[in-house]
């Protein structure tokens, strides 16, 4: 039975708030230049699952008034034909961000296409120059999830300063960025990843948990320690004897809820509050090119 203390994180109406505090900063960039912030989706042929999470992203779009337009590219498209459009896409002044949908068909160097994104339209922050700066502590723009993460931990945490963090995970996409980004708000942070000893004594110490490695319950609920706060981002797939599936986390939800002071599930947690994070970075560069400054 879990605890009536423990808080679920419902990643849908964590999202719902921040639209709400975006919205007047979007109203704010229109009324200045006549035009909505905009993000443009680059996307490569016809994968379902991102062509779902491309419309999910529009509906949240249209609610606060951000310009959402989709580069659509055949699938056999070449990485020279991926990045001409998006070079058109760097020189259009009505583009604020770009956002590159993955995954790319297998033929295209991903890294090369993210890396030929101007940084300063760089929605999800993962260009190498925008990671650089975060890891400098002087970030410019910062990937989604992690501030998605670190927006969550500050809510249900509290003071982040001197706080045990651990960070299962060191992908650049989410571990790595957010170990900078813990850092940052004075956490004494530790990494672990596959290759890390005796993972179940490092998750016992951690006041502060995120995982994402999108390895079904690697880490048992048993193993959470008293009153921690719990993200998980790892997604993964997985099949009943009886055929069925179903979407699991990295953490075993039963039984660490019945340890964690609060934590996000999978599916639902942190996932819709990585499509908001998107927007807010969008509104972020557009009103820092209309000389509005920061929105935070």
């Amino acid at each position: 039975m879990i605890l009536d203390r423990v808080r679920i994180i419902d990643g849908n109406a964590e999202a719902a708030e921040i639209r709400v505090r975006l919205a007047p900063h979007a109203r704010r960039v229109t009324e200045r230049r006549g035009t909505p912030p905009a993000m443009v989706v680059v996307m490569v042929g016809e994968d379902a699952a991102g062509a779902v999470y491309a419309r999910n992203k529009q509906r949240q779009a249209d609610e606060i008034g951000v310009a959402l337009p989709v580069c659509a590219l055949q699938a056999n498209a070449s990485q020279a034909d991926v990045v001409a459009a998006i070079a058109r896409l760097n020189a259009d002044a009505g583009v604020d961000a770009i956002l590159i949908q993955l995954p790319l068909p297998a033929h295209l160097d991903a890294d090369a296409i993210v890396e030929a994104v101007a940084p300063e339209k760089d929605v999800d922050g993962m260009h190498p120059m925008n990671l650089g700066l975060l890891a400098s502590g002087r970030p410019r723009i910062v990937p989604c999830t992690p501030r998605a993460c670190v927006m969550l931990l500050k809510k249900y945490a509290g003071d982040l300063a001197g706080r045990e963090a651990l960070v299962v995970g060191r992908s650049a996409v989410v571990g790595r960025p957010l170990a900078q980004m813990l850092l940052a708000e004075n956490c004494t942070v530790t990494v672990a990843h596959s290759r890390t000893r005796a993972l179940d004594e490092k998750v016992r110490r951690a006041e502060i948990l995120v995982s994402a490695t999108a390895r079904p319950e690697l880490i048992k609920g048993g193993w959470v320690r008293e009153g921690a706060v719990v993200i998980d981002v790892g997604t993964a797939r997985v099949t009943a004897p009886d055929g069925s599936a179903r979407y699991v986390g990295d953490v075993e939800f039963a039984a660490a809820s019945k340890r964690a002071a609060a934590i996000a599930p999978v599916p639902g947690g942190v996932g819709p509050v990585t499509v908001a994070c998107l927007l807010w970075n969008t509104v972020l560069l557009a009103s820092r090119r209309e000389g509005l400054g920061e929105i935070e």
